[in-house]
């Protein structure tokens, strides 16, 4: 099942928006840190550039530590 949503910056006023795929169960080959999560795209809102991706495998890492913190929020929120 795909996820949208919106994640306010813990460190600033940026917001960021995601896109996740979640499966019910985890999947230690194609799960993002063995999970559930398969695909998750992190841009700011309003922009087109991927600051985070991951799609069966990791195509582009977190950009810098805010991105990263984003990041931690979506796993645990579905991974």
């Amino acid at each position: 099942m795909w996820h949208e949503g919106r994640i306010g910056s813990p460190t600033s006023n940026t917001i960021y928006v995601y896109w996740a795929k979640v499966y019910d169960e985890p999947s230690e080959t194609y799960g993002l840190n063995g999970g559930k999560i398969s695909k998750l795209t992190i841009r700011k809102l309003g922009e087109t550039r991927d600051l985070y991706n991951f799609d069966r495998g990791l195509d582009k890492d977190c950009e810098n530590d805010e991105v990263r913190a984003v990041y931690e929020i979506v796993l645990t929120k579905y991974n």
